[in-house]
């Protein structure tokens, strides 16, 4: 099967879009855009799925933890366009060893987190499946037209990261300590994403998923751009460059502004870092001091 870019290209070749649907933005982006005649917010729509034995391992994984992430996840896309949550949809299928027990620690997870960050629980679905699978579906809300696109990143913009990368790569691989937890119970970084757009005027955005090469590669192709790195992520002493440059499940932040904007060190006690600029050249390329970075960060279409 193709990688997952060609499996969505294809797709949205596929699609027209009514104009009476309100969808001003489809497939391609970290959410849909939906705006309503007259709303004073558009809409924001992702949906993420969570898979047993893919994304976690219940030898491994406490239910609260999979609950927490589970929503985690779409939480990240609403940060990335710099939105605000407004409520989630759950549909869980649940195999016969999840008795009452797990579901119960799998709601508190995800409740705990809905809670923190005013994100209600409208509904969902249940089902019996072989395999436990978790689907969220989340909504939150901007200004009309102010949402953070992949596409706006111009030559000369400055690209920076928000908190550490590649420690949740380096957890899921020593089941130890910070690391551990950060793979476990992701934090959406919803208030340095309304930060980035409302004050920094970001240019481009997106959240750090599949890894900064892969990631910073959709970027730039979203966005008809090249990008040089001119300096390390900012990671964790253990952390290698295979964690920090191409390890996924981060959920920070990858976002652009222009050239010379005042970034502070830091918004909310989480550090934004200056790891790069956009530049002229083909399209989706990254070169990290000059020499080519390639993207490979986690496809899930992708062979080994």
């Amino acid at each position: 099967m193709r990688g997952e870019r060609e499996v969505l290209d294809k797709l949205r070749r596929r699609i027209s879009i009514p104009k009476a649907s309100g969808v001003v933005l489809g497939i391609g982006d970290d959410c849909a855009i939906v705006r309503s005649p007259g709303a004073r917010e558009d809409l924001l729509f992702t949906t993420d799925m969570l898979i047993e034995n893919v994304h976690f391992l219940r030898q491994t994984h406490a239910p609260a933890d999979i609950g927490h992430k589970t929503l985690a996840r779409g939480l990240s896309d609403i940060a990335a366009m710099g939105g605000s949550p407004r409520f989630c949809l759950l549909s869980l299928a649940l195999p016969e060893w999840a008795d009452d027990g797990w579901v119960e620690g799998f709601h508190d997870g995800l409740l705990d987190l809905a809670n923190r960050t005013g994100t209600a629980l409208a509904g969902g679905d249940l089902a019996r499946s072989e395999r436990l699978t978790c689907d969220i579906v989340v909504c939150g809300a901007v200004p009309p037209g102010g949402a953070l696109l992949r596409s706006g990143a111009r030559p000369g913009d400055a690209i920076y990261v928000s908190g550490l990368l590649g420690e949740a790569s380096l957890g899921f691989e020593t089941r130890r300590g910070k690391p551990w937890k950060k793979h476990l119970r992701p934090e959406p970084r919803i208030e340095a994403g309304r930060f980035a757009r409302e004050q920094l005027k970001a240019t481009a955005a997106m959240d750090l998923s599949d890894g900064l090469s892969l990631d910073l590669h959709r970027l730039c192709l979203a966005s008809g751009v090249s990008a040089n790195l001119d300096d390390a992520p900012p990671h964790s002493r253990m952390a290698k460059p295979r964690h920090y440059l191409h390890g996924g499940e981060d959920y920070e932040l990858l976002f652009t502004v222009p050239r010379n904007t005042p970034v502070p060190a830091e918004i909310g006690g989480v550090p934004l870092t200056r790891i790069g600029a956009i530049e002229k050249g083909t399209p989706g390329v990254v070169r990290i001091f000059g020499l080519p970075l390639p993207a490979l960060g986690y496809d899930h279409f992708r062979k080994p």
